[in-house]
């Protein structure tokens, strides 16, 4: 009965009816969520490419931030899952089930993955480091720079476990490993330094190694003071400018004898935006003291100079006292064959737990892919710290999940049932994505799997490297079980939140 339904409108809060029926209005929270389940399916297509060892390139989004900043990994992974679970929400939705049943289903669904996922985890003991080197390597494999894996995995691994306490540590704060990227060379030429690397040079040439250091940081200025304000001085005669040039070599030579006499022989200078940090004629006095000077510290180094040699920034040239030094054994400039110099401060006397990084590589490009692929590799070693547990990888968590979510929907009632099962088929897409991805066929890769799990495999995974099924924990393809957890629970979050979605306020 058309005529019936277009009757008397009732005035609706916010409601434009344009000479239609209220039921239009009524499509249009369905509308919404479904534009923004094929925005978040279009993303996830695109990522799906990078999935695993054979994968693409990455490109990445707001929940593979929230990924990289929880877990430090698994942020393609993230991402896939998100979309698979985008896609199963469209198809309940198009069955006619409530959004609101949908999100709360996902949500008892994610609540008995993260139970399954420590069901099959391992414990791992820091000091097994046989272990850790495997979840690190686990990680490179998917990075441009895997080739470099033996190198890089090491290295990772020893970086972590010189700045923490292995015995008592529940988190490792990244900030304490420097990464000093420096054009030139290959990845091969990548080292860890415990110590001190600056990439600013040596500026007196004269003075370039230092053995017995006691190294002093300032934040003032070595050069003729300026006027409070824009204040011009005229000079009339010649015997003024001559008293000017002598005052000021008597100033500066004054603030050297006092750097000299606390027994300083290396200076760091930090960066000055108001005037220049060093003078030629405080060069030139500090250069005849035999004082090495490294200049143009910037500002955010501070902090980690400071706690890696046990020294104090210097404001004024009155705190200027031994006690506000560091010592180190050595310090001395560099050269990389042909590509640049290093300063490197080694052997400190009251080292603070920090370390170095230098990352070379002969493009721009190569250097910032191993950067990014040492930050995941330490990530990877940094959830293993604060939980101390490993699942197995190559697919394998995701099928496990599956088959015991799919256990689980049999014990509910109703529509949960369904939605639960919609929510175990779509961790599917992993498996399936690595299996695509390294050339396998995806519906038989993925249905083998499946049969091995239901017999109690619980660590059968892809195998990339040899093209089949294998257990996947033989072939030491690990990772942590926070960056499993994470994922999960992200995504669910993420699809959750499209779910409450049901209208867009047009801004300009």
């Amino acid at each position: 009965m058309p005529e019936a339904m277009a009757g008397p409108k009732m005035p609706s809060g916010g409601m434009k009816n344009k000479g239609r029926g209220a039921y239009v209005d009524r499509d249009k929270p369905a509308q919404i969520r479904f534009s923004n389940i094929s925005a978040g399916k279009a993303v996830a297509e695109c990522i799906r490419t990078s999935l695993g060892p054979k994968g693409m390139d990455k490109m990445m989004v707001e929940l593979s931030k929230a990924q990289d900043i929880e877990a430090g990994d698994g942020t393609t992974s993230v991402v896939v899952i998100a979309g698979a679970l985008l896609d199963a929400c469209a198809k309940l939705l198009q069955k006619g089930i409530h959004p609101t049943t949908i999100s709360e289903s996902f949500q008892k669904a994610v609540d008995k993955g993260v139970e399954v996922l420590t069901g099959m985890s391992q414990p791992v003991l820091l000091s097994d480091r046989e272990t850790l080197l495997n979840s690190a390597t686990t990680s490179l494999c998917s990075k441009v720079v895997s080739q470099y894996s033996s190198l890089l995995a090491p290295m990772s691994v020893d970086a972590v476990m010189r700045v923490i306490d292995p015995a008592t540590a529940t988190g490792v704060d990244l900030h304490d490993i420097h990464i000093v990227k420096k054009l030139g060379g290959t990845i091969d030429d990548c080292e860890l330094v415990d110590g001190l690397v600056l990439t600013q040079k040596v500026v007196n040439s004269g003075v370039s190694r230092v053995e017995k250091a006691k190294i002093a940081l300032i934040q003032f200025c070595l050069s003729p003071p300026k006027t409070d304000m824009d204040n011009q001085i005229v000079v009339s005669d010649y015997a003024q400018m001559d008293r000017v040039l002598r005052e000021e070599r008597a100033y500066i030579l004054n603030l050297v004898k006092q750097i000299k006499k606390a027994g300083c022989n290396v200076l760091l200078i930090q960066k000055s935006i108001l005037r220049d940090a060093l003078s030629d004629l405080a060069l030139h006095f500090l250069n005849k003291m035999k004082i090495m000077v490294v200049k143009e510290i910037e500002r955010e180094d501070i902090e980690f100079i400071c706690k890696t040699i046990g020294t104090k920034p210097i404001a004024h040239i009155d705190q200027f006292l031994p006690e506000m030094m560091g010592t180190a054994e050595l310090a001395e400039e560099v050269s990389l064959d042909g590509s640049g110099k290093l300063v490197k401060i080694t052997g400190c006397t009251n080292p603070g737990k920090t370390v170095s990084i230098v990352v070379r590589g002969s493009n721009k490009l190569v250097i910032e892919e191993a950067e990014r692929s040492i930050h995941d590799a330490l990530c990877v070693i940094r959830c293993l710290v604060k939980k101390r547990a490993l699942i197995a990888g190559g697919g394998a968590p995701e099928i496990e999940l599956a088959l015991r979510l799919a256990e689980y929907s049999r014990t509910l009632p109703g529509m949960e049932a369904y939605c639960v099962r919609a929510y175990a088929d779509a961790l599917e897409v992993v498996p399936s994505t690595l299996a695509e991805n390294a050339g396998l066929n995806p519906i038989s890769t993925v249905t083998e799997l499946r049969n091995r799990h239901a017999q109690g495999e619980k660590t059968a995974g892809i195998n990339v490297r040899k093209g089949g099924i294998s257990n996947i924990l033989e072939e030491l393809v690990v990772q942590p079980l926070l960056v499993s957890v994470s994922a999960l629970t992200l995504a669910t979050e993420t699809v959750r939140s499209i779910l409450k979605i049901d209208d867009v306020v047009n801004t300009r």
